[in-house]
């Protein structure tokens, strides 16, 4: 899949809105014990990040969407689309993620 295709298949395998919002809450919780563990020298923190991250994202494509997550294929693209649909989310733009994902389903299935 080229890469100008693979964001509106990642924001797809995220349409449900819980789903999102797991993934935005794995991935704070996972970088603010990651900033706390750096602000106070304890390195192994860095792995709280993935481990946070992928620990409530993975859980949530298996029961609330009913899919295998976008990082088993390609982990570089899903952890850049990752990024950009939380930034999307903190800017309250998760209706357009909804959108997005709607357009991707119909076109796709």
């Amino acid at each position: 899949m080229p890469p100008e295709e693979f964001w509106p298949y990642y924001v797809a395998m995220h349409s449900r809105a819980a789903t999102r919002w797991v993934h935005l809450a794995g991935t704070l919780t996972g970088l603010a014990l990651t900033a706390y563990g750096l602000a106070r020298g304890r390195g192994r923190y860095l792995a709280a990040l993935p481990l946070i991250g992928y620990g409530t994202a993975w859980p949530a494509h298996f029961l609330i969407e009913k899919n295998n997550p976008a990082a088993f294929g390609h982990p570089g693209w899903s952890l850049r689309g990752d990024a950009q649909m939380v930034r999307m989310m903190l800017a309250g733009r998760d209706a357009e993620l909804a959108e997005i994902a709607r357009k991707w389903l119909a076109e796709n299935r």
